[in-house]
């Protein structure tokens, strides 16, 4: 079950909101666990067992740490720290890795070992990363270990964040697990983020997502260097609508049931730099890198050598934790050369190019980046890159100017919509009514801001909804993550 699906939007989502309102306080824990649980079973029944088993194995390794630490028994304390990150890291390992390192094996030794084909577990690799976080944590002292294990099983399952995040730190919401209310102002803010998340995902990033697929899909022989770009623009504007609008989809269910959840995107495409980029794409990643990888590893306090080994560490794990494919090795190695260069050798240049060049440089190499990323056959990804860089191919052909005639206002659109410029228009325009009728802004602005507000967002319910009883592509991209 996904959010963007008529079986979420009409049966699902309906049912749980209204048992969470007539539930007493008490109680609603319990009932966001099972409706979480429900949650998971509806696409793979048997793999619950796994998430309850890291559920209520980080329970008891917190539970141990607090024994230990009181004891003043340190060494106990830190062995199940290592208990903890070793059975969680065996667990993602064998079910997201095993076939591809027995592919691996048998390409290197002409060996013919056979595949697992193991599915991947909903979700596992946001719970495996928060769980661990939690234990961490605790063993760090700074958060107090969850002594309810209902409790803390629906923090670890709560169906709003857990298929693609964002990656929810148990310190984050520490104190709304046992202590949280709804307001109307929360419940409506809630589910007006919700339907501008549900809006980006089927109203833009499915729709974009036609031509990238039809594009890639498509003879690479034939593709012409304009096509290409096209493509790989397609994409670039997928992957992004398609995360953030989940990320704004899980925030906006959070704020439903009383939970704030850390923002994860920030206008990235924005960016002036590699390094800006990666501080406003997937941040709730990126902060979980640097607070459990990068500065423990000494992060830039130890050299020039030190951070250049610690970054590689980063964006290598970075790499393999979104996909078992050896293409995001790559692309988080990409990553890794662009950001030693940026920090150690291209920073003081960089504030000397206009701003505009700072814009191109960024895009450019994200864009390509998002290439290395979306195709894990390094044939194809040889043949797209020369259809990109023009070796072998054609500039312009028929198909890629018909491409971008159906699809060019849709680009605009997307362009649009992926920088603050709607926003600020908007904010404008409520400036020039408070000026020329200031007797309406006092008295009626913000009630008609709300209407307005509330109207444009059902709107894009039904629009949503149109197109999904349609039929429409839609794929979750961060599924397979």
């Amino acid at each position: 079950m996904v959010f963007s699906s008529l079986v979420f939007l009409c049966a699902f989502l309906p049912c749980v909101l209204g048992l969470y309102v007539i539930c007493p306080g008490r109680f609603r824990n319990l009932l966001l666990l099972l409706a979480s649980l429900f949650f998971y079973a509806w696409g793979e029944p048997r793999y619950i067992l796994i998430m309850l088993f890291s559920t209520v194995f980080d329970y008891c390794n917190g539970r141990m740490i607090e024994y230990y630490d009181k004891q003043g028994r340190q060494k106990q304390k830190k062995r199940v720290l290592i208990l903890s990150i070793a059975g969680n890291l065996a667990i993602l390992c064998f079910f997201k890795y095993t076939d591809l390192l027995i592919l691996s094996w048998n390409q290197l030794t002409a060996s013919n070992l056979k595949l697992l084909g193991l599915a991947l577990p909903i979700g596992i690799s946001f719970y495996t990363f928060q769980t661990m976080s939690y234990t961490i944590d605790v063993y760090r002292g700074l958060v107090k270990p969850q002594h309810n294990i209902l409790s803390f099983g629906m923090y670890v399952c709560m169906f709003p964040q857990l298929i693609a995040g964002p990656i929810v730190q148990y310190q984050t919401i520490e104190d709304q697990i046992d202590n949280r209310f709804v307001t109307d102002i929360t419940w409506t803010e809630g589910m007006q983020r919700f339907l501008i998340g549900l809006g980006k995902k089927v109203l833009l990033a499915n729709q974009i997502g036609e031509l990238w697929s039809e594009i890639s899909g498509g003879d690479l022989g034939s593709l012409s260097t304009a096509g290409a770009w096209l493509g790989a623009a397609a994409y670039t504007f997928q992957i992004y609508f398609d995360f953030s609008g989940y990320s704004d989809m899980a925030i906006g269910l959070g704020k439903l049931f009383g939970f704030r959840f850390p923002e994860n995107f920030l206008y990235p495409y924005e960016s002036k730099s590699i390094s800006e980029f990666w501080c406003r794409w997937h941040i709730s990643l990126g902060s979980w890198f640097r607070q459990y990888v990068y500065y423990p590893l000494g992060g830039n306090r130890k050299g020039i050598q030190i951070q250049i080994i610690n970054l590689f560490i980063v964006w290598f794990l970075t790499g393999l934790w979104h996909g078992a494919s050896w293409n995001f090795v790559l692309w988080g190695m990409y990553y890794f050369v662009l950001l030693v260069l940026e920090k150690i050798f291209l920073r003081k240049e960089m504030q000397r190019w206009p701003g505009f060049v700072c814009h191109i440089y960024t895009k450019f190499f994200v864009i390509v980046g998002w290439v290395i990323f979306a195709l894990e056959d390094f044939g194809q990804m040889k043949s797209y890159l020369n259809a990109m860089f023009g070796v072998g191919h054609e500039f312009v052909n028929s198909d890629a100017i018909y491409l971008f005639k159906t699809y060019g206002i849709l680009l605009i659109i997307l362009i649009l919509a992926s920088t603050r410029i709607p926003k600020k228009g908007i904010r404008k325009l409520e400036e020039y009514i408070a000026k020329a009728e200031p007797e309406f802004a006092a008295k009626k602005g913000q009630k008609a801001k709300f209407i307005g507000y509330s109207l444009y967002t059902l709107l894009l319910l039904i629009l949503s909804i149109g197109l999904l009883i349609n039929g429409s592509y839609n794929p979750f991209l961060y599924f397979r993550f």
